[in-house]
């Protein structure tokens, strides 16, 4: 190999958004890894300024196709705290519900169709269906219930209008939501099945390396996908209101996403992260799927992301019979009305790819500020110092073959969402 060498990947297949991944090599050791963001800004922060609440919960989920419910999810929580509005028991479970059917779609789109194809030696997911044609025929099965949920509680499957400050414009009806829990029960033993499929994958460990993690702390004893606590790996906690504490944000000239930082230090969010803080809580096939598959190597290898997405399939799948049995037994939701015009906000959410932070200022109305930090942003900078880690102990090895596609499973593993992660620009007028 010459001194110096250059690897280029781009575009970054099988992943939300236009990205590409450049590691330089001198010396036969990585000089230098960029994970490149090459989708413009897209100035989401500084559109909702001057628009009302309402409004800005038609804007934000066009941040995402995939996790539009999530950023829906994020700004009813941050906005309803600063105009005042406090949404009853039922209006929370209807929500937990449309969040389990953002969860079951994302990831089993990533299981199934991004990831798995690596570990069992194919292109794609259309090339796996001679040999694995029931694993996909299955994974689509539950890929479409996900969809069905999200189409359920958003009013359509994507950027729904449903979701409305303090409630839901609609409420299902009472055989929709028994025809859901029904789909979950049928759908839950392949959602086992899979546990078993991952626990026979060999991970690679050449990327092993020690992190940080975070995540959401449900306001609860249970695993949950919400909170207004955030915690970490070393024990610290901070309200979600003080996540600036935390997160810190920063510019790197190869991208157009900022990145996140937290103790100075690279950290990760996802069903890994929350899996790692929050996995005791899990009970019943969830709890069973988390023992059979975690192991110490989790703490130090992404790819392991994968099998925490696959334990929260699990768990999702489980909780929505248990949602309904509620629901169906009485809970009511109605329409909360805000309190105040004035005030400021913090919603945080786990999103399937991470921690999801949309903060607010509103003012007499309308919105004079908003900060947004998506999961992709905040883990960055830990895909990057995982493929350099990858890339020198391949490289000391002389593991030259296919090396490429190792750095893509690393970056895939995490499952970024690209388009969300593109809004670092500040508009300032003068």
């Amino acid at each position: 190999m010459p001194k110096k060498n250059e690897i280029r990947i781009e575009p970054l297949a099988r992943v939300e958004g236009h990205g590409g991944i450049k590691v330089e090599i001198e010396n036969n050791k990585v000089s230098n890894v960029e994970v490149q963001v090459l989708e413009g800004p897209r100035l989401f922060e500084t559109l909702v300024v001057g628009k009302t609440p309402q409004e800005d919960l038609s804007i934000v989920p066009r941040i995402c196709a995939i996790c539009n419910l999530s950023h829906k999810y994020a700004a009813l929580r941050g906005l309803e705290k600063a105009v005042g509005v406090k949404v009853d028991s039922g209006t929370k479970l209807y929500r937990q519900l449309m969040h389990h059917g953002e969860m079951i779609e994302s990831h089993s789109l990533h299981i199934y169709f991004l990831a798995l194809p690596d570990f069992l030696g194919y292109d794609n997911a259309v090339a796996m269906a001679d040999k694995y044609g029931a694993v996909v025929t299955k994974a689509l099965q539950l890929k479409k219930f996900g969809n069905k949920i999200m189409r359920m509680m958003g009013g359509r499957m994507i950027h729904g209008e449903n979701p409305i400050l303090g409630g839901f414009g609609k409420l299902p009806t009472k055989e929709e939501l028994i025809e859901v829990k029904k789909e979950a029960i049928e759908l839950l033993p392949f959602a086992v099945e899979t546990i078993d499929l991952l626990a026979g994958l060999e991970i690679p460990a050449h990327m092993e390396r020690e992190t940080q993690f975070l995540c959401c702390k449900p306001p609860h004893d249970d695993y949950d996908y919400y909170g207004d606590v955030l915690i970490t790996s070393d024990g610290s906690e901070y309200s979600a209101d003080d996540y600036k504490s935390a997160i810190k944000e920063r510019v790197v000239s190869h991208s157009f996403a900022k990145r996140g930082r937290y103790n100075n230090k690279p950290f990760t969010v996802g069903a890994l992260a929350r899996i790692l803080l929050l996995g005791t809580r899990l009970t019943d096939k969830a709890g069973e799927a988390r023992d059979k598959l975690i192991n110490e190597r989790w703490h130090r290898n992404p790819i392991f992301n994968n099998h925490a997405q696959a334990i929260e399939q699990v768990f999702s799948l489980e909780s929505i019979p248990k949602i309904v049995d509620e629901l169906l037994a009485g809970a009511k939701s109605k329409v909360a009305k805000s309190t105040q015009a004035t005030g400021s906000g913090t919603g945080a959410v786990e999103a399937p790819r991470g921690t999801l932070i949309h903060h607010y200022d509103v003012k007499e109305g309308l919105i004079t500020a908003a900060d947004f930090i998506t999961p992709t942003a905040m883990f960055l900078d830990d895909i990057e110092e995982f493929i350099r880690t990858s890339g020198d102990t391949l490289l000391s090895e002389k593991r030259m073959d296919n090396i490429e596609l190792e750095f893509e499973k690393i970056a895939r593993a995490y499952d970024p969402c690209i388009s969300c992660s593109a809004h670092l620009v500040k508009v300032v007028y003068k």
